[in-house]
C-alpha cells in the first residue's frame, strides 16, 4: 500500500474551509529570510511575489492583515535555546534591515505586527487574543519557512481551532525537499491547501 493510500484509507487530509471572517497572516517575509547570505534561499523569492496579490486582494476588502517578524534584544538578552541552534538568528533585531518586512509587502498604517522569538506566531505573542477580540474564526498563512515558523504557527493555530489554509505558492523555504515535505503533512493533518489565485477567487466569490 502505497503512502498517499495508507493516509486515504485512515481518513486523513479532509477538507475544513475557510470561515467567515479570514485573517491574512504573513510570517517572517523579512530581508533576512529572503537573503540566501542571511538566512533565505531555496523558493522564498518566489513565495513573496506570489503573496504580492493575495494582500493586494485582502487589502481590497478590508480584511484583517498580521504580519510577523522574529526580533531579537540587541544584547541578546531575550536569546534562547533556538538562537543556539541557528545562531544567525540573533541578527534580527528591531532595527536591523535584515529583519524588516521586504519592500514588496510593507506593512501598511492598521496592519499588526507582531515581534516573536520563536517559531510560531502564537508562542509568547498576543496573537491568539488579537484574532479572539476581532472574531477572526480562521487563518490564511503564507510567509516563511515552511518547515519552520509556517509549520510551528500551522499546527498552533488548529490547537487553537482555527479553520486554516495554506497557499502553497505563497509559502517557502530555503530548501524544496523540506518544503514539499512539509507542505504533504500540513496538508494531510492540520490545513486546507490550495493557490494563492485559488484563494483569492474564493475571497471574492464570499463577497459577490
Amino acid at each position: 500500500m502505497s503512502g498517499n493510500e495508507i493516509y486515504g484509507k485512515q481518513q486523513f487530509g479532509q477538507k475544513t474551509g475557510l470561515g467567515s471572517k479570514p485573517a491574512l497572516l504573513v510570517i517572517d517575509f523579512v530581508n533576512g529570510f529572503t537573503d540566501p547570505d542571511i538566512l533565505g534561499g531555496g523558493n522564498i523569492l518566489q513565495a513573496v511575489s506570489a503573496t504580492v496579490p493575495l494582500l493586494a486582494a485582502f487589502r481590497a476588502q478590508q480584511r484583517p492583515i498580521i504580519f510577523t517578524r522574529i526580533v531579537y534584544a540587541p544584547d541578546g538578552a531575550d536569546a534562547g535555546i533556538w538562537c543556539r541552534k541557528v545562531p544567525r538568528l540573533r541578527d534580527l533585531t528591531e532595527e536591523a534591515h535584515a529583519s524588516q518586512v521586504v519592500d514588496a509587502l510593507e506593512p501598511q498604517s492598521g496592519e499588526l505586527v507582531i515581534r516573536k522569538t520563536q517559531a510560531s506566531a502564537f508562542f509568547g505573542t498576543h496573537l491568539a487574543g488579537h484574532l479572539v477580540l476581532h472574531g477572526i474564526d480562521s487563518l490564511v498563512v503564507t510567509g516563511c519557512t515552511t518547515s519552520g515558523c509556517i509549520r510551528a504557527s500551522v499546527i498552533d493555530a488548529m490547537s487553537h481551532n482555527y479553520r486554516t489554509v495554506v497557499p502553497v505558492d505563497c509559502v517557502g523555504d530555503r530548501a524544496l525537499g523540506p518544503h514539499e515535505a512539509n507542505l504533504f503533512d500540513i496538508g494531510q493533518k492540520y490545513a486546507d491547501l490550495t493557490s494563492g489565485t485559488e484563494l483569492i477567487k474564493l475571497l471574492q466569490g464570499a463577497t459577490a
